[in-house]
Order: C-alpha cells, then structure tokens, then sequence
C-alpha cells in the first residue's frame, strides 16, 4: 500500500520535551521501547507520565521484544497504547490475542529474512497486522542505526496478495531519507537514533530537519 503521505514515527523517546518537539514538527506517532536491554527503555509507569499531555491524533506505539503476556498487558493498562509494535520472534497468533493493533518488525538479513521471496514468504504469516516493518538484522533488536538493502524487499508487493503497509526503518536519517521514499514509496517511516544525540535524548534540529525531509520527498 502507498500514500502521497509518508507518515512519520519517531521512536525511543524518554523525555517530555522530545514528545513536545516531536509533535510540534509533525510526528504522526510515537514509539517507546518496552526492551529494557535497551538504552532507550521506559517502564509503563514512565510511559504514562509521558504521554498523558499527548495531542489528539499522534498515535502511541509500544514496542516490545519477546515479552511474556503479564509485560504486554501491564503497558497495555497502564499506557493504552494505540498500536503495539513486536520486534522479536513472536508468531502471528501472539501478536494478534491482544485485541489491539499491531505492527510486526522484521529484521531484514537475518537467515529467514535474506531473499525476496523469503521475506515474503515470511511476512505473509503475518497477514492481520497494521504494517510490516523492515528494519536492519542487528543483535540489537533495532536502534542500531544501520540499513539494509532494499533491494531485497523487490518481491514483496509485486507477488504478495496480502501485503500490508510498509513501514520503513534501519539507518534513516535527514540525509537518506528521501532517497529511501523515492524508492520504496513505504506507508511510513520510522527514525530513532538518526534524530538523536544520544540513546534515548533526542536532537530537536535532527527531528525537525527529519520531517522536512519527509515532506519534501512527498512534494
């Protein structure tokens, strides 16, 4: 599915003022990270804090990797998140039993995920999702800055009856950006450390060059 507008997720966030700026430039989403290997972790009860000042219609991503049904369920009531977002190995059926959304991410180069027909022979289990998000195969689950090659998503509308809208992750930043949405025409993009200064501390000058990008590669 393509639009003649990339929607924006700015993912990772753990301070007030990154939200207010965020949105304030335009984020249509914004994404926290329930992994708490992560650097850009926040708990449910952080995430509440966060976003109960959010603006009507930014939509609220939780992500989690490989959580057990108790974490899932305790962001769920205690943030209500829009959309949940899974980053690990879990199956559709999991994804889907909560009721809400989903965006399931897939790591593209892992060895189920490093040709055009196995990434689409792969994503089509995941049918009932939101969107699909490619992002780059790190140890990492994400937020590695690093892409991946895009040519290897080829086959993915063209032979895929059930494909559902791309989210576009990996490496982008305000100087790939658009480049990549020339390309790809994805439904969405999603920027985490590309727009930061460090882990979890987001740049403002980064997110509003970030989304003009975007706008531009629209117009």
């Amino acid at each position: 599915m393509q639009s003649t507008r990339t929607r924006i997720k700015i993912c990772g966030l753990t301070r007030l003022e990154d939200i207010a700026a965020a949105t304030k430039f335009g984020a249509d989403a914004i994404g926290f990270v329930f992994y708490p290997p992560s650097n850009r972790y926040v708990s449910p009860t952080q995430a509440r804090t966060l976003t109960q000042n959010m603006p009507a219609f930014v939509s609220t991503v939780a992500l989690f990797v490989n959580p057990s049904e108790t974490e899932v369920r305790d962001v769920i009531e205690t943030m209500r998140p829009s959309l949940l977002q899974f980053h690990g190995e879990e199956s559709r059926e999991y994804c889907s039993s909560f009721g809400i959304p989903y965006l399931k991410a897939f790591r593209i180069g892992a060895p189920e995920l490093d040709s055009p027909l196995k990434i689409t022979h792969f994503c089509s289990q995941y049918f009932d999702a939101a969107g699909w998000l490619f992002d780059s195969y790190t140890p990492a689950y994400g937020g590695s800055g690093l892409g991946f090659d895009y040519s290897l998503l080829s086959e993915l509308n063209a032979s895929n009856r059930v494909a559902r809208p791309i989210v576009l992750s990996g490496g982008l930043n305000q100087s790939n950006v658009v480049q990549a949405i020339r390309q790809l025409s994805p439904w969405a993009v999603d920027v985490s450390s590309g727009v930061e200064d460090a882990p979890g501390i987001k740049s403002s000058q980064k997110m509003n060059e970030f989304v003009s990008a975007v706008r531009a590669a629209n117009a």
